[in-house]
């Protein structure tokens, strides 16, 4: 399906500020994007395992607080807060890492929620490599897939990221959230050499382009 590349970049705001974790330094990546919905209807669209495949990953396990999940392929972790419909925090697992999660869903009309998503890791060697798009590229994929489902509830619109890359649209959108990311970390303090190197790392990872020099 086509995509409007500036239409998607432009509908999420970034962020990137800095904090501390269990005693240690970390960044916080924060992206908040409006949704043409009631936050009920935003809500089952993310915690239930029927409609999360269509826009992002089959998840299963224990899913309530306290309970553990797994995304098919990726992530698995344990539901650490859980607040219907407004509150959904949990450990985020993969390659022997693990940062955290928090989802927040507000109302700003009777049919417009607000989704934020906070996704907060500790600073180390992946982090200086790439950046907050590490993270930040991967979630706004999501997050386009979650407004293409709420589009049409009845079509398959997870996106795999490799797929995505092989399409021009798909490039340029990758490519420019890597970019957007970059200036996100610009603006939080980063020296720019460093953050617009890493996002150049990362639009290239995600492309499947060579690394740059």
């Amino acid at each position: 399906m086509p995509l409007d590349v500036e239409r998607h970049l432009g509908a999420v705001k970034r962020t990137v500020s800095e904090l501390t974790r269990d005693g240690k330094p970390a960044r916080c990546v924060t992206l908040t994007r409006l949704y043409d919905t009631t936050v009920d209807d935003l809500w089952d669209a993310m915690t239930n395992p029927e409609r999360l495949p269509r826009w992002f990953l089959p998840v299963e396990g224990d899913l309530r607080l306290g309970g553990r999940y797994q995304l098919k392929g990726n992530a698995g972790g344990s539901i650490t807060d859980c607040a219907p419909p407004t509150r959904l925090d949990l450990t985020w697992e993969f390659a022997g890492d693990t940062s955290w999660v928090e989802v927040r869903l507000a109302a700003e009309a009777a049919e417009l929620a607000r989704f934020t998503l906070n996704h907060i890791a500790h600073v180390g060697d992946h982090w200086r490599k790439f950046g907050p798009g590490a993270v930040g590229v991967g979630w706004e994929l999501g997050l386009l897939g979650l407004a293409l489902h709420l589009a049409d509830r009845t079509a398959a619109v997870a996106l795999e990221e490799a797929d995505l890359a092989t399409r021009p649209e798909g490039r340029a959108l990758i490519l420019g959230s890597s970019e957007a990311w970059g200036e996100a970390d610009i603006e939080s303090g980063e020296d720019p050499v460093q953050a617009r190197s890493a996002a150049r790392r990362t639009g290239a990872f995600y492309t499947g382009s060579p690394p740059p020099d």
